[in-house]
């Protein structure tokens, strides 16, 4: 009797030893898999989101309706290459409206940080400009939500070091480019302007954009043009081939 009993209290020892290991273990899992902060992609529904921001409280997307969007965002507000961002995107604020597209700009830091930054950026003189105000809102993300949501956060790490995406969205809220960063490089303003031009060009004519596109510049077409006897010559002579499976159209400027 006394061997079975040893027997079972054995048993039951390494049933409970062998129980807390696996809860660490998946404990563990667990915790690194809620940490694994995915990008969404381009195609993707962009991640909606309520938070407090220079311009009052926003709901992202819905509040900025029918339009193109871009969320740009920054790992802490009063950061050199940052605040040259900032007052960039402020510039061409005009270019921007123009285009018919909103900016949110996000940051770590908090609401109260952010009216700060604001207010020292619209006394600053960049590069021989003029004074701006900035118009579009500097969004509250100090509990890193919104960083999450867009995968800007490193599994390994709380650093918001990475929080330097770029999602452009068109006006059905599909994320349709992403541009990532390092801290130590600014990025291009002008980039974007293009970048927004070519995607709504291509999705306006149904065509594609060849490398270094700018606005005027001849488009790509998905399949040759089909020409026949009863064909338009000048609509023939709209296009043409370097190559047999390259085929462009010609850009009639005004």
């Amino acid at each position: 009797m006394k061997k079975l009993f040893f027997l079972l209290v054995l048993v039951v020892s390494c049933t409970q030893m062998w129980s807390q290991d696996v809860d660490k273990t998946s404990g563990s899992a667990n915790s690194k898999e809620d940490r694994n902060f995915r990008i969404p992609l381009i195609g993707e529904k962009a991640p909606s989101f309520s938070a407090e921001s220079t311009n009052g409280t926003i709901n992202f997307p819905d509040d900025f309706g029918h339009s193109w969007k871009i969320l740009f965002s920054h790992p802490k507000d009063f950061t050199p290459v940052c605040s040259t961002e900032i007052l960039n995107l402020a510039h061409l604020q005009s270019q921007f409206d123009l285009l018919g597209v909103k900016l949110v700009v996000i940051s770590t830091d908090r609401l109260e940080t952010h009216v700060q930054w604001k207010k020292a950026l619209e006394m600053l003189k960049l590069d021989n400009k003029e004074f701006v105000k900035i118009r579009f809102p500097l969004v509250d993300d100090e509990n890193i939500v919104v960083s999450k949501q867009y995968g800007m956060i490193h599994p390994e790490t709380n650093s918001t070091r990475s929080v330097r995406g770029v999602f452009i969205i068109d006006p059905d809220n599909i994320i349709q480019a992403i541009y990532f960063y390092p801290m130590n490089v600014g990025r291009s303003t002008y980039e974007l302007i293009r970048m927004i031009k070519a995607l709504q060009t291509s999705s306006k004519d149904k065509v594609l954009m060849p490398a270094n596109w700018e606005e005027g510049n001849d488009v790509l077409v998905r399949t040759p043009p089909k020409v026949d006897d009863n064909s338009p010559k000048t609509e023939i002579a709209d296009y043409y081939n370097p190559a047999w499976f390259l085929w462009y159209k010609k850009v009639k400027n005004n």
